[in-house]
């Protein structure tokens, strides 16, 4: 690998399958990342002559040495494609600057966060939880100063949701974590006994049941774009202003062209 400027080197330590098409990658950087939980990495790749790159929210607190990425197969992409063709001890470029404004928003002193998701980007939310119990197990945030999360993590189907469904199901367990996991698709997960539906959709019975209101809460959408905007209809309804609304879409729908017609 060339020396890149504003690059470091990141080695592939493994990827955990979910399902065909979304996968958990596990990195060492040579170099320690800064970064608030909830922020994105740019990650790239050469690619001939050319040097692709692209964003993905970490997983991983600040406090992990590992850097951990959740991330959702495009088949048709140019990116995603190449980073699964990845095989362990197998390295590419790690942006060494951290950016990303979807972090806790802690200035209102609101204690209580909703975040809705879609599949991977729980990822977001994932880092914020996790931080927050090392924190708490380290002293340097008191119990009574934690902040309450609840984290509506939607998928079609339950694999999708890796892993993480385990974690954040014990995690739970602390107090200040509400967790609920959620397919769309249970005619195709005959075994699921969770919710079921979108996660947008679970936001007024969780909220309501944690007394979350535009005067305690903030709220968070992150993943599909129609996702985002159905919770920030819903956000809206409960009178949660702007500022304590947050969003990151990771991708764009590309508009259907609509049908030419002609008259004869």
């Amino acid at each position: 690998m060339i020396e890149r400027p504003n690059f470091v080197r990141a080695t592939l330590l493994e990827r955990i399958d979910f399902c065909p098409q979304v996968a958990v990658f596990r990195f060492k950087s040579d170099t320690q990342l800064e970064f608030t939980p909830g922020q994105y990495a740019t990650i790239g790749m050469e690619d001939g002559e050319k040097f692709i790159q692209r964003p993905y929210s970490l997983v991983s607190s600040p406090h992990e040495t590992i850097v951990e990425l959740y991330v959702d197969l495009v088949p048709e992409g140019l990116f995603t494609p190449r980073l699964w063709d990845l095989k362990p001890n197998d390295s590419l470029y790690l942006k060494s600057k951290v950016i990303g404004t979807f972090v806790l928003q802690e200035k209102t002193g609101m204690k209580n966060h909703i975040m809705a998701s879609t599949v991977t980007g729980v990822g977001p939310s994932i880092s914020i939880a996790r931080t927050q119990k090392r924190d708490l197990e380290s002293g340097k945030i008191k119990a009574a100063d934690a902040h309450n999360l609840l984290v509506l993590h939607g998928g079609s189907c339950s694999w999708e949701l890796g892993i993480y469904k385990d974690e954040m199901t014990e995690l739970a367990k602390e107090g200040w974590l509400t967790y609920v996991p959620t397919i769309s698709r249970p005619w195709e997960d005959p075994e699921w006994v969770g919710e079921t539906g979108r996660a947008e959709e679970l936001i007024r019975k969780y909220a309501d049941g944690l007394s979350c209101n535009h005067t305690n809460a903030v709220g968070y959408a992150c993943g599909h774009p129609q996702m985002i905007e159905n919770a920030k209809g819903i956000f809206s309804r409960m009178r949660l202003p702007k500022e304590q609304i947050k969003e990151e879409k990771y991708f764009v729908v590309k508009p259907t062209p609509k049908p030419i017609t002609t008259t004869t």
